[in-house]
């Protein structure tokens, strides 16, 4: 019994200090955005400031461009990750189910694509975008994310597919459906928990990437949610309250979007579907 307990307490001792590792750079986000400015430099490091204040989130929400830079993020993630699931669940089905020529070459070149600093296409992509006029522009940038991520979310639908028995289509096809009924009927539903997860990545992915988004695009306009923090970021200071509050505005859509996808993400839908 002591043993036992011993076992628990340790047990749950790491995981407290992993949940207060995890936490706390958001706690700190949201409590610096919270400090006024003029106690900010002079109150030095509190677990709380002794006065808080919505100063920074009024400045952020109606005196700068972060509700643009907020919308083009959205435009951008949201696009991205609805582009990148269908065309992974696709490939991803055809390279789960079926025999081809040239199959390990082409999972082999998706492989290869992933190996590859980003830093080393940027001028790459620059000069393939630049003349079909794709720079400064939230299109380029849904094309790049989906080119960029679409190969990884290929490999990860394809895991899930290949999780399904394929009995299940078989059966389906025997009973008189055709392998497209059968996928929409039998395999789409059973696979919403990978594209929920396929979806989740690609729009976390989207939603804070900052290299191409900063190198493709030098007009505010076409400027996304990670380049729109840099503007708090002068030559001589940095506002940092202002910062923190854009911040913590940030993780709001994606808070939304994963209690949204939640139900798919912890449901095992293919539990029990074959017996034997």
């Amino acid at each position: 019994m002591r043993r036992r307990i011993l076992y628990w307490s340790w047990h749950y001792l790491l995981i407290s200090l992993y949940v207060l590792f995890a936490v706390f750079p958001l706690y700190w986000l949201t409590k610096v955005a919270l400090t006024p400015n003029d106690l900010l430099y002079s109150e030095g490091i509190r677990l709380w400031p002794s006065r808080t204040s919505l100063e920074h989130f009024r400045f952020v929400l109606t005196h700068s461009d972060f509700p643009l830079f907020f919308r083009n993020s959205l435009i951008v993630s949201c696009t991205t990750a609805v582009a990148v699931t269908l065309i992974a669940g696709a490939c991803g089905y055809g390279l789960s189910r079926f025999r081809f020529r040239g199959k390990p070459v082409l999972v082999a070149l998706m492989l290869i694509t992933q190996m590859f600093p980003l830093v080393m296409l940027v001028a790459p992509m620059f000069r393939l975008l630049a003349p079909l006029g794709l720079t400064n522009s939230l299109t380029g940038l849904v094309i790049v994310y989906s080119a960029f991520n679409a190969p990884f979310a290929t490999f990860l639908m394809q895991s899930f597919f290949d999780a399904i028995p394929k009995e299940l289509e078989e059966a389906a096809m025997i009973d008189g459906a055709t392998r497209f009924g059968a996928f929409r009927r039998i395999i789409l539903p059973l696979t919403l928990p990978g594209m929920a997860a396929t979806g989740g990545f690609v729009f976390t992915a989207a939603w804070s990437e900052l290299l191409f988004a900063l190198m493709l695009n030098s007009s505010p306009q076409a400027s996304t949610f990670p380049v729109g923090l840099l503007s708090f970021v002068s030559k001589f200071s940095v506002d940092f309250g202002q910062m923190m509050a854009a911040g913590v505005l940030a993780l709001i859509p994606a808070c939304v979007f994963f209690l949204l996808i939640q139900r798919y993400l912890v449901r095992g839908l293919t539990a029990g579907a074959v017996k034997g």
